[in-house]
């Protein structure tokens, strides 16, 4: 059983499942994350949904270069969580399962391509606590406690 966080599903909603990949970069005692500045502004652990044909791996360093413009490597699965909400980008009402990975920021290879997206680095502390939902806060907070 998948852990849930945020909101309860509402009964009269018809959710679409959503897989997606989601990296906690660590770098210097700081985090990499991305700011999404639409539809709200927010800070989010870099990462997006998995493509049909796309492994969850191919996806998280896909979507991590296109929200940070950063190469990663050394991704290692944690966990997963999933959450129910809506995807106004997407006009979706989504169950999202979200694959959290660790990885290591190699280097920059340019912006972000992935419009509204900048890189942003934030210490361990910031991120457990600016972190836009809940799934991400913990995972972050877990890996903080162990440090």
């Amino acid at each position: 059983m998948i852990r849930r966080f945020g909101e309860n599903p509402r009964h009269d909603i018809r959710y679409t499942r959503r897989a997606g990949a989601y990296a906690i970069l660590p770098r210097n005692g700081q985090l990499l994350l991305t700011h999404q500045a639409e539809p709200i502004p927010e800070l989010q652990l870099p990462g997006g949904g998995i493509d049909p044909g796309e492994s969850p791996l191919q996806a998280l360093h896909r979507e991590v270069f296109e929200e940070t413009g950063w190469k990663i490597a050394q991704a290692h699965r944690l966990g997963a969580f999933r959450r129910f909400t809506y995807m106004p980008e997407y006009d979706l009402w989504a169950e999202k399962i979200c694959h959290i990975y660790r990885a290591f920021p190699v280097r920059p290879l340019g912006p972000p391509s992935e419009a509204g997206h900048r890189a942003v680095w934030a210490s361990w502390e910031a991120a457990a606590q600016q972190l836009g939902n809940a799934g991400d806060r913990h995972f972050v907070s877990h890996l903080l406690a162990k440090a």
